[in-house]
């Protein structure tokens, strides 16, 4: 009887010690700190000071940018920490240096390593990239550029309505984390803007992408080496390059790609739609297990691509067979108009042809007419309804 009455006593007791504890939750405004909103004071100690006091506390914490504009010059925050909910919420914007000097060969403008279960949401990241842009445009001596933000060596990560511009290069980058959900991210910036990828995701496993509209002068997203158990759904593309798989075998040595599924994403005058493409080298790297399901292509001038023969500089390029083996890689209803005549383009390595590309219901117009198909080295099968007709072998 006496332990039944404990029990009793103590589950409710229990149950008001956790509800007290999430009601005290730590609390962290950068203004505290030395932050102003003003868009010119310098908040770069102010966040880390926030960053700090948020990663040394045992209980779940939050980073909190109230409205307004603050400048930032490049900050890394690093774990790991004492507490694996940290929620880092931007109600304002925050401004990178207009001179691109200042953190142009810093590699990120922020970072996040070595760190798990943190959040970021809300808020605008304002890159102020078109200096560095027109620096490159020139054929001037530049620096490399920063990514905007960046998660390394990280697991159980949230980034969510986030709105990316102007990156002085990639918007978001993914390397070496696992566990990473993107939604309703907003990236913007110039058609013409260089190297200014929106989502590139390397190294990585078990990553959404969810829900998001990516316009910029690269690609949408790329997806790089080392990238397995990817979804990508509902995402508008346009400008830039499309979805891209690759560049790969940039090295001998590569991790392959593999369980990737890109759906319900609607290309709006992209360069590209669904793109792989690997250098023409050798390489032990591999894409496989892919679907490609349910895109529109409106006005794309390649829909759908794979080239593994992809050379941007002649100089690295020894003109031989690409190494990386592609298999298994399903086009599922896909729909819509092409800028260009021939709408499927199947370049594939001599020494190392594509097998098992599946085409399902693909139907693409070129001026009001089915588009044409070109392949090389690439073997498949088609079914449903194939325009323009398949010349997979």
């Amino acid at each position: 009887m006496a332990h039944t009455l404990s029990s009793r006593v103590l589950l409710p007791l229990l149950v008001m010690v956790f509800a007290s504890s999430l009601a005290t939750a730590a609390q962290y405004n950068v203004l505290s700190y030395g932050a102003k909103p003003d868009g010119i004071t310098d908040s770069t100690t102010a966040f880390l000071a926030a960053w700090a006091q948020a990663c040394s506390s045992i209980s779940p914490s939050t980073i909190y940018a109230p409205p307004g504009r603050f400048y930032l010059r490049n900050v890394e925050f690093k774990g790991p920490c004492k507490n694996n909910a940290i929620v880092v919420r931007i109600d304002g914007t925050l401004l990178a240096p207009t001179d691109y000097r200042v953190i142009g060969s810093a590699g990120n403008w922020i970072s996040f390593q070595n760190v798990d279960g943190v959040t970021v949401s809300g808020g605008i990241l304002d890159g102020h990239g078109s200096g560095l842009w027109d620096c490159k445009q020139s054929g001037k001596n530049c620096p490399s550029g920063a990514t905007t933000l960046g998660f390394s060596n990280s697991k159980n990560i949230a980034i969510s309505r986030l709105t990316s511009l102007n990156s002085q290069m990639f918007h978001i980058v993914i390397n070496g984390c696992s566990n990473v959900k993107i939604q309703g991210v907003r990236v913007t910036a110039s058609g013409n803007s260089p190297n200014t990828d929106g989502i590139h995701v390397q190294l990585s496993s078990n990553v959404t992408i969810l829900n998001s509209k990516i316009g910029t002068g690269d690609d949408c997203v790329s997806i790089g080496a080392g990238t397995t158990n990817l979804w990508i759904e509902n995402v508008v593309c346009g400008p830039g390059h499309g979805i891209s798989i690759g560049s790969l075998a940039k090295d001998l040595d590569e991790p392959g790609v593999r369980n990737v599924t890109v759906k319900t994403i609607t290309f709006i005058g992209t360069q590209n739609g669904l793109r792989i493409k690997s250098w023409g080298r050798p390489s032990n790297g591999f894409v496989r297990n892919v679907l490609f399901q349910h895109a529109v292509m409106i006005n794309v001038q390649n829909p759908i691509v794979i080239d593994q023969n992809y050379c941007p500089d002649s100089r690295n390029c020894p003109g031989q067979a690409s190494g990386v083996m592609i298999s298994d890689v399903i086009y599922q209803d896909i729909k819509g108009t092409s800028a260009t005549q021939i709408a499927v383009k199947f370049d594939c390595s001599k020494t190392f042809p594509c097998k098992g590309i599946k085409m399902e219901d693909v139907k693409l117009t070129y001026k009001n007419q089915p588009a044409g198909a070109s392949c090389s080295n690439a073997d498949g099968t088609t079914s449903g309804v194939i325009q323009p007709d398949s010349c997979l072998n």
